[in-house]
């Protein structure tokens, strides 16, 4: 799993103390001072970021801000408050995953459109997740090492399976024949 991004707006001190321990921590810091360069920074991170600042420097409007109140606060304090953002930060993204035409729920393994739900398992999901990002068509064999984590000289039909069993539940719930489409080359999401 990629770390997430801290970005430490207007706060050298922290981005300093927080560099010294970049090999213990589980996100990569950065710091910034100029708010345009902060706003690029952000773009480059698609959401997968935190702002922590202070109270005087909070930016109006960003969703993804941790603003330190309690200053001077323990460094084990400030890691704690970063690290529960950024889990909630992880939730909130997982719980809405638009895939064509459903919202897929990472954390209840559902996937929904209208009104209608469907549970899943955690395979299925995944499965879907990496079809929708794939730009391509993916093979079985893609799936079986990227999905499944199995060697390629593996002789297995456990996707076709899988897939064939997430197709009949999409069927089933939903009257959509064409959510997941087989091609010559492999599987993708219309």
């Amino acid at each position: 799993m990629s770390k997430q991004h801290v970005l430490i707006f207007r706060l050298p001190e922290l981005f300093n103390i927080l560099n010294e321990l970049k090999n213990h921590l589980d996100f990569n810091t950065y710091s910034l001072i100029d708010e345009k360069k902060l706003n690029e920074t952000k773009k480059n991170f698609l959401g997968n970021y935190l702002v922590v600042t202070d109270e005087k420097n909070q930016i109006k409007g960003e969703k993804f801000q941790l603003t330190l109140d309690n200053f001077p606060d323990s460094l084990e304090t400030i890691i704690e408050k970063i690290n529960v953002n950024l889990l909630k930060q992880k939730y909130f993204e997982q719980s809405e995953i638009v895939v064509g035409n459903y919202k897929l729920d990472f954390n209840s393994r559902s996937i929904r459109v209208g009104e209608l739900k469907l549970k899943l398992t955690e395979r299925e999901i995944e499965v879907i997740i990496f079809l929708n990002n794939s730009k391509k068509p993916a093979t079985i064999e893609t799936l079986q090492k990227e999905v499944w984590g199995h060697n390629l000289d593996l002789e297995t039909h456990t996707v076709e399976t899988h897939i064939y069993r997430l197709r009949k539940k999409i069927i089933d719930k939903f009257k959509d024949n064409d959510f997941i489409i087989s091609t010559k080359v492999g599987y993708k999401i219309k």
